[in-house]
């Protein structure tokens, strides 16, 4: 298949809580929230199965996801308004007004519908034409930037499916409020409109139950006033990336998940070594770094670092649910903090790589199960250290607890779903997976060489563990 798709934009509209529904509203910013001011913008694509034509779409199902988006936005409104960034001293907010709305467009493509939900490499430009540009910020008389928060494109792929493509902002929303965000529209459409029938919980949006015990807001707010608001809310639409960059997603099993358990705690046994807290996430994220941190080898144009540069993987835990912060699984906003696993490049590409990482991230998941407001200090830090020349940081987005294959607008499962964004980030998705229950998919975004380095260490990694005998 030919490395680029074209879309045609058949309508470009506004889509907003029904009228009168939402008064004008202003929602501060939380220490959680301060430092997604400086992350790009994130980008989720969903695939659905449709055998039927175009204009039995637009006809049928179009309505119905206009319509229950809007009666979904009456309850998820910070979404279709604006980030208020006023000139210091006063602090950015988001503002909802009545006349505040989301950017919908709707296309229609020609594009392989077989392909796109593949496993198989697809150059990242593959997916662009179905990504939604959030529209252009505006700027006040008194210098005030007002910023929108999300922008949506459906596009149709006659006789075989559609996608839902979402553009949003990281300050509106974490991955569990954006997903309850899409799984309470998917609900609403699927149920005819019916609210009452709608299964799943409202959002919350009272942002006073965030304690903030180490004054945190303050300091990232001090940080923020130095940056420049049009540096902030320029970051992240898609930019040219180089023609060999390829994306694919790997799948690993619960079989593959519960052998590599066993080999990562027999290896430590037979050195001595403490047996790190492993989880799923942990042997997932050992496996996966350490073939990424080796696949460098295969980059052209690349000089290797010295072995004794230090290599970060950063994670983020949701506050959600813990008994030191009181917070609801209900609760819009972000409620994340930062996990740091450091490990020097030399362990990291030796013999014992994988439990090298085990032992970093497990030992990072138990600090941050102790020191839960550690983690909310290195949000902000991490966004100046990932742009920092010759730092080693690869950020992992998205969790397999999300159940992103749950989200059912009355078609059926997602085909697929992909993060978009991996394309320029340096990130690696994880997730559920459509198929079978306790498998995770993994996706990344590399040169092609690199990419077929990655495939390769990865299957002798399984060989060695016993996955593939």
């Amino acid at each position: 298949m030919a490395d680029t798709v074209t879309v045609k934009v058949i309508e470009q509209c506004e889509v907003g809580p029904p009228p009168g529904t939402v008064p004008s509203t202003s929602i501060p910013l939380t220490f959680y929230d301060l430092p997604w001011l400086c992350c790009p913008p994130l980008k989720r694509i969903f695939f659905f199965n449709f055998p039927y034509s175009s204009q039995h779409f637009l006809q049928t199902l179009l309505p119905s996801l206009k319509h229950s988006l809007s009666l979904t936005l009456q309850h998820f409104f910070p979404f279709s308004s604006n980030l208020v960034f006023p000139p210091k001293p006063n602090p950015p907010h988001i503002l909802h007004t009545q006349a505040d709305s989301i950017s919908f467009t709707v296309a229609e493509s020609s594009a392989d519908f077989t392909t796109l939900v593949s496993d198989s490499l697809k150059h990242v430009t593959l997916l662009h034409p179905f990504v939604p540009v959030l529209p252009p910020p505006r700027t006040l008389h008194d210098g005030t930037f007002l910023i929108p928060l999300m922008a949506i494109q459906v596009t149709v792929i006659s006789h075989f499916g559609f996608t839902i493509c979402i553009t949003f902002r990281h300050v509106a929303a974490d991955g569990r409020a954006f997903h309850h965000f899409m799984k309470f529209w998917a609900s609403v459409c699927k149920s005819k409109g019916d609210l009452g029938l709608a299964s799943l919980a409202l959002p919350l949006h009272n942002r006073d139950i965030i304690q903030d015990p180490k004054g945190l807001k303050l300091v990232f707010l001090e940080e923020l006033w130095n940056l420049l608001p049009e540096n902030v809310e320029s970051k992240g639409e898609i930019r040219d990336v180089p023609s060999d960059i390829v994306r694919h997603t790997f799948v690993l099993s619960h079989d593959h998940v519960e052998k590599l358990k066993k080999w990562v705690t027999i290896k430590c046994k037979s050195h001595g070594l403490e047996i790190p807290h492993l989880t799923t996430f942990v042997v997932t994220c050992s496996l996966i770094w350490v073939c990424k941190v080796k696949s460098e080898e295969a980059e052209v144009g690349t000089i290797l670092p010295n072995n004794d540069e230090s290599y970060i993987l950063a994670f983020m835990a949701d506050c959600r649910n813990r008994p030191e912060c009181s917070i609801p699984l209900e609760y819009f906003g972000n409620c994340l903090v930062c996990g740091n696993a450091e490990v020097k490049r030399g362990k990291l590409v030796g013999e014992n790589g994988v439990v090298e990482a085990a032992l970093a991230i497990g030992s990072e998941v138990r600090h941050l199960q102790h020191e839960t407001f550690e983690g909310a200090q290195t949000l902000m830090s991490n966004f100046t250290e990932f742009a920092t020349v010759g730092k080693h940081m690869t950020i992992l987005a998205g969790s397999p607890k999300l159940e992103v294959y749950q989200t059912d607008f009355g078609w059926g499962k997602p085909k697929r779903s992909e993060v978009v964004h991996v394309d320029n980030s340096g990130t690696i998705s994880l997730s559920d997976c459509r198929d079978k229950e306790g498998r995770i998919e993994v996706g990344l975004a590399l040169q092609k060489i690199q990419m077929n380095q990655f495939s390769t260490i990865l299957e002798e990694h399984l060989t060695e563990i016993g996955v593939l005998d």
